[in-house]
């Protein structure tokens, strides 16, 4: 029996896919199709949203992005992830524009907030990911924890909890919040 190489599905094709609601991610060439997901993922992702974008809006340091936008992280075959919430510098966004498409490249800081269905390494891996593709900072949130962990370019990791201050002005220039303020 003669194997089938399976069609890998470009990073212009997924943009070109129709509308209908579910959120699909490219992984090296892989086309992934992700549930919708549950209303204290959407809190906490909505949460870190408003709370990074007023301070890049407030700042003028750069874009805040919302969990619908594709960054292209590799081509040949291509990887286009969408984290919950993500920052790209001001600087980096003037050189490319306000593009129509996928972002070309990582941005600054990437945030993913863990979902029911995440196995711990499946998230590490996905931060990992963003860190070999040009991000500052992968700000990790876990709504069962109540913990931020923040992966840096340096290959550590840090984990925080309570009141502890999460500092991200590597990646976002003056901008640090409480776990506690991530999770209200």
């Amino acid at each position: 029996m003669a194997a089938t190489a399976s069609t890998l599905t470009t990073a212009e094709e997924l943009l070109g896919m129709p509308d209908d609601s579910m959120r699909r991610e490219l992984v090296r060439g892989e086309l992934r199709v992700m549930s919708p997901a549950g209303a204290r993922h959407g809190r906490v992702a909505a949460t870190m949203a408003v709370l990074l974008g007023t301070h890049v809006r407030q700042s003028g340091v750069g874009v805040a992005y919302g969990a619908e936008t594709g960054f292209v992280l590799a081509h040949d075959p291509d990887t286009v992830r969408a984290p919950d919430a993500a920052f790209v510098s001001r600087d980096r966004f003037e050189a490319v524009g306000d593009t129509e498409k996928f972002w070309p490249g990582a941005p600054d800081l990437a945030v993913e907030v863990v979902s029911p269905d995440d196995s711990f390494r499946e998230v590490q891996e996905k931060a990992l990911e963003w860190i070999a593709a040009g991000c500052v900072a992968v700000l990790v949130l876990d709504p069962d924890e109540r913990t931020a962990t923040v992966y840096r370019a340096e290959g550590d990791a840090h984990i925080y909890g309570g009141e502890n201050e999460v500092e991200l002005s590597d990646a976002v220039p003056g901008f640090s919040v409480t776990v506690a303020e991530l999770f209200a």
